[in-house]
């Protein structure tokens, strides 16, 4: 079952399914709530309603009967009482005196600054009466208006029966009508001699009953009452047409939060698997609408959004086709939200922006200049922008301020501290660092006096090294050419006093042979000079090392049985070329051999490799030491070394040098590497890179 959910939860058919499940389980929420706007009003609450009684229906249709009653009697009264402007209340009468007031003040000649407030108001009384007359039967005519609007609005009530008197004025549309007799229809509301009764007794549970006792309890309860009455002719197809919208709320109810938890479940899946080819992708795969910056994608949502609100502004007019234009609009919009999503994930939420790019790209312009400046260049820029930069934070010119303060400072302690660090520098103390954080001019500074110093430290450490090995060099040398010359001069001395032919004849012997180690030592130190020196003449030129590799080993093959060494050649297949002088590598390499044939292990192996890396060719010579490796590769390298277990051997101790100087003349590289008795040498040669077929 777990395989079968990697393999489709992130295939695109199963993305689309899931998008347009999104898509309907949206539009189903959006229908529901517009069936309920349309037949109920938005009253959701009618499903958990138990009786017509207790509904906001009854409140709203009772409701309006009971407030406009209220509002003749207690407020309006009668035409009269209008018409002698007894309804004006005191705050209506200053809020217009204030409006005129104020355009006396700015437009009237007569306004003098320079009274008082009470004087320039008496003047404004005198020469705005007219004005003020006009606003106030612009007042009363428009409470006659709302008066007689009243009156209409409570004839078109019919199979409802009221009455309304506050002692004096009289409203009904039945006469002679008390209050014993409104008791004998199925549902009333009485209001009047400091109490309320409501029948069904259900109506005094209603939530929204404050509707209406609340503008009762403004009137005069001595004299005030108010009494309304329902037939049943009123109270039987409403009661039919609230249980019904109650039925068309109870099952949209039910779709909305389906439809809700669908979109929930449904857009929560889509939101997660997007952009992914599965669980364990961890790459992000962003798709062409994805280049499109994210503010538009939003301006586009936010657009379509206003239009689809906008063209449900009524939604009775385009009942019809709610769940089309739903549809294209929702679809349209996931789109562009799953895209924004992707960003998210991909970190680039901001960073795709069409304002993130262009501060961006001004802040890398001005870095940019700012880095690779001058001085001078720098300094013109802190002077330019500083005050830009307080022109546009004004309104926190104090915290600008203390920003430049403390980067002032923060630029005079690095200042201070590479000052410091050359004083301690120039005294001689060629170890101190100078810290300095960051990467501005002042670290870069720092960090060139660091490098300097650390100039001076290798080059006293080579110097240093350098005197040593001046040192061991005539020590070496005065040693080995000691001693064979040392034997020459004793013997030559015995050879001067024998007169015996046959002891004469072994000192002639080794005379030659002394003389022959003295001329090999010789030979080799001024080889060993003329390499490291440079002065020999290089001819490079393309060689197939794998040819020189073989040819080499079977002209040395007598001297390989000698030793019985077994040598392991590996070498790619396709020729290798690379750039070298022929003579001078094959003399280096067969002074690593020479060295093999004196110190390697009896009857082990020889190996060597030859790679090819791309731009070099690495050959690699190991062998096993007969003799301990007492001492370090670099130590090898050096004049006149040698594993103190052959100091007795023939050897110069020049090899491995005059090695390493004629390789590197040949723009080469060469290293030895020691491990336990396993000698290791690498030769990295230039690869020539046009090679003639």
């Amino acid at each position: 079952m777990d395989t079968r959910l990697k393999n489709y939860s992130h295939l695109l058919t199963t993305k689309m399914i899931v998008f347009i499940m999104v898509v309907l389980c949206f539009t189903g929420v959006i229908t529901a709530l517009v069936k309920v706007e349309v037949l109920t009003d938005g009253d959701f609450g009618i499903v958990f309603e138990d009786n017509y009684f207790i509904s906001r229906a009854f409140m709203q249709e009772s409701g309006n009967s009971v407030s406009d009653l209220t509002k003749l009697v207690g407020e309006y009264k009668n035409e009269k009482h209008i018409l002698s402007g007894g309804t004006i209340s005191e705050d209506e009468t200053r809020r217009e005196e204030a409006e005129l007031f104020s355009e006396f003040h700015y437009k009237s000649r007569s306004y003098n600054p320079n009274l008082s407030e009470e004087e320039n108001f008496k003047k404004f009384k005198e020469e705005y009466v007219e004005k003020l007359s006009q606003a106030r039967a612009r007042l009363i005519k428009d409470d006659l208006r709302e008066y007689h609007l009243l009156l209409s609005r409570l004839k078109e009530h019919k199979d409802l029966f009221y009455y309304a008197s506050d002692g004096v004025n009289v409203y009904a549309n039945k006469n002679n009508m008390k209050k014993e007799e409104f008791k004998s229809y199925p549902a009333y509301m009485l209001f009047g001699e400091y109490e309320k009764i409501f029948y069904p007794p259900e109506i005094e549970n209603n939530e929204h009953l404050y509707w209406v006792t609340g503008q009762f309890d403004e009137m005069d309860h001595k004299t005030s009452v108010v009494y309304v009455a329902f037939t049943e002719q009123f109270l039987t197809p409403r009661i039919n047409e609230w249980k019904e919208d109650k039925i068309v709320a109870k099952n949209n109810l039910y779709v909305f939060l389906v439809s809700l938890l669908g979109l929930i479940v449904s857009f929560s899946y889509l939101a997660l698997v997007t952009g992914r080819h599965s669980f364990r992708d961890q790459e992000l795969h962003l798709s062409y609408i994805d280049r499109m910056y994210n503010e538009v994608k939003l301006a586009i949502c936010l657009g379509l959004v206003i239009l689809w609100a906008a063209a449900l502004a009524d939604p009775r007019k385009i009942y019809i086709i709610i769940i089309p234009i739903t549809i294209s609009v929702a679809a349209a919009v996931l789109v562009l939200i799953l895209s924004l999503i992707r960003h998210f994930k991909n970190g680039t939420l901001l960073k795709h922006t069409l304002i993130f790019r262009g501060l961006y790209n001004i802040f890398r312009f001005i870095g940019d200049v700012y880095a690779s400046g001058s001085v001078g260049v720098k300094t013109v820029l802190i002077v330019i922008g500083y005050p830009i930069l307080v022109g546009l934070t004004f309104f926190m010119f104090p915290v600008t301020l203390g920003a430049a303060a403390w980067l002032a400072l923060k630029r005079i302690k690095a200042f201070n501290a590479i000052k410091e660090g050359v004083e301690k520098i120039k005294a001689g103390e060629l170890y101190h660092t100078i810290d300095v954080d960051g990467n501005g001019e002042f670290a870069r500074l720092a960090s060139s006096i660091n490098s300097i110093n650390d100039g001076l430290k290798k080059a006293v450490g080579n110097e240093l090294k350098s005197e040593r090995l001046k040192t061991e060099l005539i020590t070496n040398v005065s040693h080995d050419i000691r001693t064979p010359l040392t034997s020459i001069i004793t013997y030559v001395d015995l050879l001067k006093k024998e007169d015996n032919p046959i002891k004469a004849k072994e000192y002639i012997e080794i005379l030659d042979q002394k003389s022959q180690r003295l001329k090999t030592l010789t030979d080799d130190l001024f080889e060993a000079a003329k390499a490291s020196s440079g002065n020999i003449p290089v001819n490079l030129e393309q060689i197939n090392i794998v040819s020189l590799i073989t040819q080499g080993l079977g002209e040395l093959n007598d001297q390989i049985e000698a030793s019985s060494l077994e040598f392991k050649v590996k070498y790619p297949k396709e020729s290798v070329y690379i750039k070298a002088d022929g003579k001078l590598l094959w003399r280096a390499i067969e002074n690593v051999l020479s060295n093999i044939f004196k110190y390697a292990l009896r009857g082990s192996r020889v190996y060597v490799n030859i790679e090819d890396l791309g731009v070099e060719i690495l050959l690699t010579i190991k062998n096993i030491s007969a003799y301990e490796l007492n001492i370090s590769a670099d130590e090898l390298m050096e004049r006149f070394k040698r594993g103190d277990e052959s100091r007795s051997t023939k050897g110069s101790g020049l090899g491995l040098s005059i090695v390493k100087s004629l390789i590197e003349i040949q723009r080469g590289r060469f290293n030895i590497k020691v491990d336990g008795d396993l000698f290791k040498v690498m030769i990295y040669m230039p690869k020539y890179n046009h090679i003639s077929t």
